[in-house]
């Protein structure tokens, strides 16, 4: 097996070790079990993402300068560590330092591990195939997602604490992996860490407009597809989806994506740029307004669309920046995008669990929907015309 194949597997690997959520479908519930409110569980998940936020460009560069595979070990250890807190907790406080362990780790983890990808293709002059095998990172994740919600509902039978206990082992799965890993990149070379990142962020967001406008938008919809995943559970628990269901939709939602990523470069490929960047923006606001009108068992269908359009958004849109990204700053600038996500979400979380506690879950839907389609439409009407 050569190394280009080796990395490839190492990589599905620690998407599995992260993505394999056998929490995910109970997690809800599971909040709900030791006292907490929609509210504490956004406040979590905000907290989650500002700890993201805070990091996600210094662990970028440092991927650069340091090294993908000593970022991406590293960020699988404090992930292991952040679900053996988890195991254990039982108070709102202990949540939060599990939350912030496992911000920390995937900070480390996210822009290194796509980045680390590109550079292996670039190596064996294989760039031009990287969506494909992007996807292919992508629906090992979501296959691993969809899976795991079947387990998770399982074990949730027996008790709802079960499934961290098994989450914990699969997180331990990455450790061994990134240690397999082999890099092809040309390290940095640290004189001035500060300035060197504020050069990539003046490159990225400044100098190079296409570029801007690929982060930004790429920012909002990663944004809106991470707040939905979250709006999943409180949706069919308005309509009163019975709870042993909760695995399996969340096992075919992840299957679409998955599928999804798989005809994401052919679609890219067929629709051009603009008109991919509309039936994204289209689709996952529309996704919003929809799910909202529709609190019934009809809401099923529209998450499933909802999530096709996801499986297709997030390569695509990583392939866009890829591809105007030098590989000494690719981390850095992938972790910008990931920065962007997970400010919005920082910022926005709080914000529509008190929507949905003081008002109703349709009106957080809908605002939701607003916030993301007037940045969403400002950045593709930019890029339109750069």
């Amino acid at each position: 097996m050569n190394t280009l194949q080796k990395n490839i597997n190492a990589l599905y690997l620690i998407k599995v070790s992260k993505w394999f959520t056998l929490i995910m479908p109970i997690i809800v519930l599971f909040y709900e079990d030791n006292g907490l409110g929609l509210k504490e569980i956004f406040l979590l998940k905000s907290v989650y993402s500002i700890v993201s936020v805070s990091l996600d460009i210094p662990t970028g560069y440092l991927a650069d300068a340091w090294g993908r595979k000593k970022c991406l070990l590293t960020g699988c250890l404090i992930a292991f560590g952040g679900f053996v807190t988890y195991s254990f907790s039982y108070t709102f406080g202990a949540f939060l330092l599990a939350e912030v362990l496992l911000g920390i780790g995937q900070s480390l983890v996210s822009g290194a591990d796509s980045a680390l990808l590109y550079d292996t293709m670039l190596h064996y002059n294989r760039e031009k195939e990287y969506l494909k095998y992007e996807g292919k990172v992508t629906m090992v994740g979501n296959f691993s997602e969809a899976f795991a919600g079947i387990f998770g509902g399982l074990l949730a039978a027996a008790s709802l604490r079960l499934p961290f206990y098994f989450q914990t082992g699969i997180a331990f799965i990455g450790i061994p992996a990134a240690l397999a890993l082999q890099e092809f990149n040309a390290q940095v070379h640290i004189v001035n860490p500060v300035k060197n990142i504020l050069h990539i962020l003046h490159y990225s967001l400044v100098e190079n407009k296409s570029l801007r406008y690929d982060i930004l938008f790429s920012g909002i919809i990663g944004a809106s597809t991470l707040t939905m995943a979250w709006f999943v559970q409180p949706v069919l628990m308005s309509i009163e989806l019975p709870t042993s269901l909760f695995g399996i939709v969340w096992t075919v939602l992840n299957l679409v994506v998955g599928i999804a990523a798989l005809y994401s470069d052919a679609l890219s490929a067929r629709l051009g740029e603009n008109k991919t960047y509309t039936l994204i923006l289209v689709f996952i606001t529309g996704g919003y307004i929809a799910t909202s009108l529709n609190l019934t068992y009809a809401a099923l269908g529209i998450l499933f669309l909802f999530y096709i359009v996801r499986g297709f958004a997030t390569p695509i849109l990583k392939g866009y920046i890829n591809r105007q990204t030098f590989s000494e700053m690719r981390a850095t600038v992938l972790s910008i995008r990931n920065f962007i996500i997970r400010l919005i979400f920082a910022v926005m979380a709080p914000f529509i669990g008190w929507l949905n506690d003081c008002f109703s879950l349709a009106f957080a839907l809908q605002i939701t929907a607003l916030i993301i389609f007037v940045p969403g439409l400002i950045f593709l009407i930019l890029q339109w015309r750069k």
